[in-house]
């Protein structure tokens, strides 16, 4: 069903190697189409009918990208240094596509620990590193079986699901999903939510994959899958089974100040204002901050620049930063 071609041959060193790949066939689209409106059903279906019309007035041609060479991923080692072993695995993998015209696989791969060690900032590094989207899928306030193959045209209310709209009306064949907290999915009698997995995360099955609202084939092989969990225990043995398993620790204390000193020289580097501030964050505020959690660095650290800016000063001290307790510090500054 899919095809691909090459749309840049020899790109400059750093840019990202792209083709177009197509992600359904349009010639299946338009019989649909043509006999849903010889039917005369076309107000009964009028949401499929615009979701039919919507993939061909997009065309089925995404972007389908890789690196044009082995990224530099060291800073990525030193920003994540608990997530070593999955940095690996993906280096691992750029590195087989190099030198080829084979697109990027990347073996599935769930991303286990407990709340807060930066699993979701992970994924969202890993889609930058590569060039890509990344969507996320909370499965931890979603209970319905059709949240990523979507749910049947005849049902009211009914929509595509989440593969169908990073692919379909995302600019890429190859986007970082994320399927959050996938320990957290609740299946009731009728629906499993995990069960479009098995098939997605099998790269032949996932060729063809049918998203039950478009009732279209959907080329779902080149998604780059991250899952995210705290207890494996809740996930199916099959599902464990098809991607490669990576336990997240918690940052050792002195990994946790390098998190910390990268998050503020990040947050400093990204805004006009920050080049006001000390280029190095005082030790004594590293010590505050390596207690946190790596989620809660960088909140932390905004309230503390705004802080220290209130006090008409451009260095921050650990005064600035948060008290801890419950319900404290949570009112910030928005990022």
């Amino acid at each position: 069903m899919s095809s691909s071609r090459s749309l840049v041959a020899s790109p400059p060193l750093g840019l990202p190697i792209a083709q177009m790949r197509s992600v359904f066939d349009t010639d299946e689209v338009e019989r649909k189409l043509a006999k849903l409106q010889a039917s005369g059903n076309e107000r009964e279906h009028e949401g499929l009918r615009n979701t039919w019309q919507r993939m061909l007035e997009r065309g089925s041609q995404r972007f389908a990208v890789k690196p044009s060479g082995l990224p530099d991923m060291a800073p990525l080692y030193e920003l994540m240094p608990n997530f070593g072993d999955a940095l690996d695995d993906v280096k691992r993998h750029v590195a087989l596509s190099q030198d080829s015209r084979d697109s990027l696989e990347v073996t599935p791969m769930l991303l286990l620990g407990p709340p807060g060690v930066g699993k979701t900032h992970f994924a969202r590094q890993l889609a930058e590193l590569l060039g890509t989207s990344m969507n996320l899928v909370p499965m931890s306030s979603m209970t319905a079986g059709w949240l990523l193959s979507g749910s049947s045209s005849q049902w009211k209310g009914a929509r595509p699901g989440k593969v169908f709209e990073a692919l379909v009306d995302g600019q890429y064949a190859n986007p970082v999903i994320v399927v959050d907290e996938i320990d957290k999915a609740s299946a009731d009698a009728q629906y499993d939510p995990l069960g479009a997995l098995y098939s997605l995360l099998e790269h032949d099955t996932a060729q063809h994959f049918v998203d039950e609202f478009a009732e279209v084939a959907i080329d779902a092989s080149q998604v780059i899958w991250v899952t995210t969990a705290n207890d494996e225990r809740a996930i199916p043995e099959p599902i464990l089974n098809r991607m490669n398993v990576f336990e997240i620790q918690p940052p050792s204390p002195e990994a946790a100040r390098k998190i910390a000193a990268n998050l503020y020289r990040g947050i400093r580097g990204e805004h006009d204002w920050g080049q006001r501030f000390d280029p190095e964050v005082p030790a004594d505020v590293l010590d505050v901050l390596g207690g946190l959690p790596p989620r809660e660095m960088r909140r932390a650290l905004v309230t503390a620049f705004g802080n220290a800016r209130l006090d008409d000063r451009y260095r921050v001290e650990p005064e600035d930063l948060p008290r801890g307790g419950p319900g404290k510090g949570r009112i910030g500054f928005l990022q």
